[in-house]
């Protein structure tokens, strides 16, 4: 029974998807089109720190932003970016630095929501089902628009029961089924020699349960970080004015109507203070969210729940080269993830109440949970002194605040337009940000009677990097640029950049690496020639030089 009507849900959300509106995608084309040029005739050449500024602090109550945005995190710049591709006046400022918050501290997984998928079935809930197929299309379009920080990463779920390979077999290839087109690799089961070959870290026994093989699904990785500034350069390209370490201070009201205006803005850099006016203000602040909502109204409650999660980074031989692995069941019931990561291993994470603040430190109880629930699944001694580093990131869980009641706390993200007109963002999760940037804009428009020029085209749309890149953009580093090295018997030779760096330069920069190699070598060759007239000078010879 539960089988026909999760089938009856996921065919029927299916063909409700498939339904176009051919006038509004004609309009989003044309408006898509018109954005990637002006994207492109930048030459990926963000304007300078003072331009950005003067573009915030030249708004006045007679010639407004139309939007500014408070917070330069992961939701944040998708709102700035959203808004600007649309022909809208927009500022974005951050405290800190560009992701320097939550969003730099996720698992830096790409989620499709397969726990979705599992609550829709056995609670026969449609709106999980919809979660899923959300989560699944925009997984697709992230990995889609930013390829050389993105990619498909297959996962490993050991089993220690046959009733466990039958359970996470038939789970994930409904996953498969669900997903459609947008599914990155079918999932497929491995054998006890098989997934111990693949992933030689892996026990054989757990709790003295034997191994019966493991299921294998993929998801999707991200360099977090360097998504987030990618998403903030390409709102500045697109016309947005973005600037970092600029600090709010005060929000500006209208003296009779009391609705939100603006704010007063303190450059961290510089001391320097401004005012910034907008017809409408987003507060995308993440865990401070509530603290801002403070500033336009004293009196509001809190409407953040913040949880903690932290994680650990580990030796590599902890996992192998493009294979992760996920604890399924810990002793609360939550999942731990194992990913490679940067040429280390990643695992966590936790979810635990936590307070909020700039700097949050990982607990001793939080490390400890990570660590005791993979030694179980290793056949290697998980020690203390293998962590390389830990931290912990906070998650602004939110509570609606036009609800009846606060028991529920959401995963999902919730708009809220306060009756001051101040917009919040609160909740959601990485994967999602770009239509959770999408919802925000479209309730901006909505109080602001604003008038875009297009509809919202970041679906289709590339951020910077993303542009002309493919897998093996790579190759032209290695055989376009050269270093000098100094040989053992005082020459100076060309050599050309090593694979190991230009794969890392690629998959940081994408197709803006070229111009980062070159600034490097020009900056190489000048450094080198000062050296050498020293040296020279000084007849002093200094060795090999690489």
């Amino acid at each position: 029974m539960r089988r026909v009507a999760f089938g009856a849900a996921a065919a029927a959300f299916a063909v409700k998807l498939g339904v176009y509106d051919v006038d509004a995608f004609a309009k989003e084309s044309t408006g898509l089109e018109a954005v990637k040029e002006r994207i492109l005739s930048k030459n990926g050449i963000v304007p300078s720190r003072a331009e950005q500024e003067s573009a915030l602090s030249g708004s006045s109550s007679d010639r407004p932003l139309d939007l500014l945005v408070i917070g330069g995190g992961a939701t944040g710049s998708g709102v700035a970016l959203d808004a600007a591709t649309r022909g809208l006046r927009v500022g974005l400022v951050e405290r800190d630095d560009f992701s320097s918050g939550t969003s730099s501290r996720s698992t830096k997984l790409l989620h499709g929501g397969v726990r979705y998928l599992e609550k829709a079935v056995f609670n026969l809930d449609y709106g999980q089902l919809k979660l899923v197929f959300h989560a699944l299309e925009e997984r697709n379009r992230v990995i889609q628009n930013a390829p050389h920080i993105c990619r498909a990463l297959p996962t490993m779920t050991p089993c220690f029961s046959w009733f466990e390979v039958v359970y996470y077999w038939v789970g994930l290839k409904a996953y498969d089924l669900v997903a459609g087109p947008r599914i990155l690799h079918l999932s497929q089961y491995y054998s006890v020699h098989e997934a111990v070959s693949i992933f030689p870290t892996l026990s054989r026994e757990c709790n003295g349960r034997k191994l019966k093989g493991a299921v294998v699904y993929y998801d999707g990785q991200m360099d977090d970080s360097r998504l987030n500034i990618g998403l903030a350069c390409t709102a500045a390209l697109a016309g947005a004015a973005v600037l970092n370490h600029a600090e709010v201070i005060s929000v500006l009201k209208d003296d009779n109507s009391g609705q939100v205006i603006g704010a007063h803005v303190r450059d961290n850099l510089t001391g320097n203070e401004f005012n910034v006016y907008a017809k409408v203000v987003v507060n995308a602040a993440g865990p401070f969210c509530d603290a801002l909502r403070k500033m336009a109204d004293s009196t509001t409650p809190n409407i953040i729940c913040p949880s903690s999660g932290a994680h650990v980074v580990l030796p590599d031989y902890y996992t192998p080269e493009g294979m992760g692995l996920i604890v399924p069941k810990t002793k609360d019931g939550r999942v731990v993830f194992m990913l490679p990561w940067q040429g280390k291993t990643l695992a966590g994470t936790t979810d635990s109440g936590s307070e909020i603040t700039s700097l949050p430190q990982p607990r001793e109880e939080e490390i400890d949970f990570i660590m005791h629930a993979i030694s179980d699944y290793l056949n290697i001694k998980v020690r203390r002194s293998d962590i390389l580093s830990a931290w912990s990131g906070i998650r602004p869980l939110a509570t609606d605040p036009s609800a009846k009641d606060t028991a529920s706390i959401s995963r999902d993200h919730i708009v809220d337009v306060d009756r001051h007109g101040l917009i919040t963002i609160m909740g959601g999760k990485w994967t999602t940000y770009r239509s959770m940037a999408e919802d925000t804009v479209d309730a901006a428009i909505k109080h602001g009677k604003l008038e875009p020029s297009n509809s919202c085209v970041t679906a289709h749309l590339p951020i910077v990097g993303a542009y002309g890149w493919e897998p093996l953009f790579f190759t032209m580093l290695v055989q376009s640029f050269v270093r000098l090295k100094r040989t053992h018997d005082g020459r100076v030779v060309p050599r050309t950049t090593d694979t190991a760096t230009a794969k890392h330069l690629s998959c940081t920069y994408g197709s803006m690496a070229e111009h980062v190699t070159a600034i490097a070598q020009v900056r190489r060759n000048t450094q080198r020639a000062t050296i050498g007239v020293l040296l020279r000078q000084n007849s002093i010879c200094l060795g090999p030089m690489d």
